[in-house]
């Protein structure tokens, strides 16, 4: 993937207008779909299992964040899976506090080894406790560095048949056949609420239009981020000048401020 391709593919995004549906928490469900609008796609934030099977035969990709977890959603979130798997649709899988209890744990590795087409999106403390090994989180904050995660990313990838991306101050895409790393992004970021949760909603979004890997939807973020970082004032307008940068960015300034290694 280099950064010419990952210019292509937002321009094929904003062409195709994916939807997505998403199976979001309540706390970001306003924030993901802004950003779905901002870059492009179309989000619908349906919940209902009544309607799921008739949203997944024409959806472009499923998001399932289970930030705000109980266990009538469980079953919904389920079922919903077992649609998009019947339509060979994309899902991504955000497994918000995975390791702060274990019904989100249980529940995440539930999902993962329920879905076929599978990205899954999280922190780093997230991603190490999915793999089963021992993270530091504190709630839904990481408090482990994202290149500590790479071993439970390949760990995942191996297990569930995936791709990983781990995000923190450094972002890693993993894959079976490589590992990239991307250093755009902003310091202020992680104080506001759903900047992750949003990134996983672009990664369906990308998902929907054939980029399963989750670099591109990584790279828009991350340049976006950095972008909205330096003109905001505080994590308030950062949430404003995030949605400005995405639905802003264009080829040259992307390829520009692109920090893309392949490890």
């Amino acid at each position: 993937m280099t950064p010419e391709l990952i210019a292509q593919a937002l321009k094929s995004l904003r062409q195709q207008k994916p939807l997505v549906v998403n199976i979001t928490n309540y706390v970001v469900m306003n924030n993901t779909a802004n950003a779905l609008l901002a870059v492009g796609a179309s989000p619908i934030m349906a919940h209902s299992r009544e309607e799921m099977a008739d949203m997944m035969s024409f959806a472009g990709a499923l998001v399932i964040n289970i930030g705000t977890l109980d266990k009538v959603w469980v079953e919904r979130m389920a079922f919903a899976i077992e649609q998009a798997n019947a339509n060979q649709t994309p899902i991504v899988l955000d497994p918000v506090g995975c390791g702060a209890t274990t019904f989100r744990t249980e529940t995440s590795r539930r999902f993962a080894a329920l879905a076929k087409r599978l990205i899954i999106r999280g922190n780093a403390s997230e991603i190490i406790a999915l793999a089963g090994e021992k993270s530091q989180g504190k709630g839904v904050d990481a408090q482990d560095s994202s290149q500590a995660a790479l071993s439970a990313a390949k760990a995942l990838v191996d297990e569930y048949q995936a791709n990983v991306v781990v995000s923190g101050e450094v972002d890693y895409i993993v894959t079976k056949d490589s590992v990239f790393s991307l250093s755009n992004g902003h310091s202020m970021m992680p104080q506001v609420t759903g900047t992750g949760c949003s990134l996983s909603a672009l990664t369906g979004a990308f998902a929907a239009i054939g980029e399963t890997t989750g670099l591109v939807a990584a790279a828009v973020m991350g340049v976006a981020g950095e972008i909205a970082g330096q003109e905001a004032k505080g994590p308030g307008s950062l949430q404003t000048a995030l949605l400005d940068a995405l639905f802003a960015l264009d080829d040259d300034t992307l390829l520009a401020r692109l920090k893309l290694a392949q490890l």
